[in-house]
C-alpha cells in the first residue's frame, strides 16, 4: 500500500546562470523520490525582481505536487534540493540560481517559527498566483478562489513566455 498524498503548490524562480534550464531542471527534480509526483506545471513567467531591483528579470512557475511527505518534511526536502542545485543564500531578495517555496498544502493553516502555510506573502505576488491560477484557478488561498485574487493584482512586470 501506498503512502498517502497531498497535494501541494511549490513556486519556482530563478533568475541567474541559465534560468528556464534552472526552474525546469528543478521541475523534473520534483517530479520524482522523495517529492512524489508533479500533477500540473505552469508555463513558464518572466517577471521583475522584487525588493532588490537591481538584478535580472526572474523565470517563475508553479507545480502542483502529489507528495507523501509532511509539510515540514516536504520544506526541508526543497530547502535541500535548492543546496543540491547551487542555491547560495547570500543576501535577501538577491540574486539566485533557484527558488523553491511551498506555497501552500492541501487546505492547511500552520503558523510555527519554520513554516507557515499558506505562505504568507503569495497572495500579493503575481508571479506566484498567475502561473497557480493557470493551473488551478479554483484553488483557495485566504478563503478566496487562487484566480479571483490572482485577477485583482498588478501584472504589468510579468509576462507568460514559454507554455
Amino acid at each position: 500500500m501506498s503512502a498517502p498524498k497531498a497535494l501541494a503548490c511549490v513556486a519556482l524562480g530563478a533568475n541567474i546562470d541559465a534560468p528556464i534550464e534552472r526552474v525546469r531542471e528543478a521541475m523534473r527534480c520534483l517530479d520524482a523520490a522523495p517529492f512524489g509526483r508533479v500533477s500540473a506545471r505552469s508555463s513558464l513567467y518572466r517577471s521583475a525582481p522584487v525588493g532588490r531591483l537591481d538584478q535580472p528579470d526572474f523565470v517563475n512557475a508553479v507545480v502542483l505536487l502529489l507528495t507523501p511527505l509532511s509539510p515540514l518534511g516536504l520544506m526541508q526536502a526543497l530547502l535541500a534540493l535548492e543546496a543540491d542545485l547551487g542555491r547560495v543564500r547570500a543576501e535577501r531578495n538577491g540574486p539566485r540560481r533557484i527558488d523553491l517555496d511551498l506555497i501552500a498544502y492541501d487546505a492547511r493553516r500552520i503558523d510555527t517559527p519554520e513554516l507557515q502555510l499558506p505562505h504568507p506573502r503569495a497572495a500579493g505576488r503575481a508571479f506566484v498566483m498567475l502561473p497557480w491560477a493557470e493551473i488551478a484557478p479554483d484553488a483557495e488561498i485566504d478563503g478566496e478562489r487562487v484566480a479571483d485574487r490572482a485577477a485583482r493584482l498588478p501584472c504589468h512586470d510579468i509576462a507568460r513566455i514559454e507554455a
